[in-house]
């Protein structure tokens, strides 16, 4: 199968297209994007999460669970901290393939 001069892998079977649908629906909330965005740039704790979104932290907790059971993003400890970050760097490469997208 080809697309524009590319060569294009064949469809992938169910279980891994049900893979790429839960991947997605990582991105498919505001505040999830919100916060993708943000550790894009930077580690950051919940607190600074919380106040760059302006939403609880216990609010941020949960969206920041979601992201790190979909792998979207990982965390090391400092101290009594939790520093999150993007998971890899395809998180990035979503996140600026969506905003170009979006903005054409």
């Amino acid at each position: 199968m080809k697309r524009g001069g590319d060569s294009v892998q064949s469809v992938p079977d169910e279980h891994t297209l049900m893979q790429i649908a839960d991947l997605f629906k990582g991105f498919g909330d505001s505040t999830r994007v919100h916060i993708l965005s943000l550790l894009a740039q930077r580690e950051l704790c919940v607190t600074e999460i919380a106040q760059a979104v302006d939403i609880s932290q216990s609010a941020i907790s949960h969206q920041l669970r979601i992201l790190k059971q979909m792998h979207l993003i990982k965390y090391r400890r400092d101290g009594k901290n939790l520093l999150y970050s993007l998971a890899d760097d395809h998180v990035l490469t979503i996140l600026q393939m969506g905003l170009e997208h979006v903005l054409e």
